[in-house]
């Protein structure tokens, strides 16, 4: 893996654990929109622990290489989801939040 790859995997990593315990820990910033978004407040704990395995997955990648392309395809379908949810809640100026953290999930994809 090139230092590139590792760092922005890193990055990814760290920024979907960030956000999963943001969730977990129902921080004001994260849980308000998600209310508004009209997510329904019993997915919110399985949310935060996908995001939170997602970065798992993500590190477990730099020891077996599958686990983690595979943690950055289920990072990456579940911001494109979040993005989704906030254009479906037509709360545009939203939307460059989960594109925020999908970036370097995706970029992580393609490095790997």
């Amino acid at each position: 893996m090139s230092t590139t790859a590792t760092v922005v995997t890193a990055v990814a990593a760290f920024m979907a654990g960030f956000s999963g315990a943001s969730v977990l820990f129902r921080a004001k910033f994260v849980v308000e929109p998600l209310a508004a978004y009209g997510v329904p407040r019993a997915w919110w704990n399985g949310l935060g622990v996908a995001k939170l395995a997602g970065a798992a997955g993500l590190v477990a990648g730099f020891w077996v290489p599958v686990i983690g392309t595979l943690a950055a395809v289920g990072l990456v379908l579940y911001f494109a989801g979040a993005a989704i949810t906030v254009v479906r809640a037509k709360a545009y100026g939203h939307v460059a939040f989960p594109l925020v953290y999908l970036t370097p999930a995706a970029a992580a994809l393609v490095l790997v």
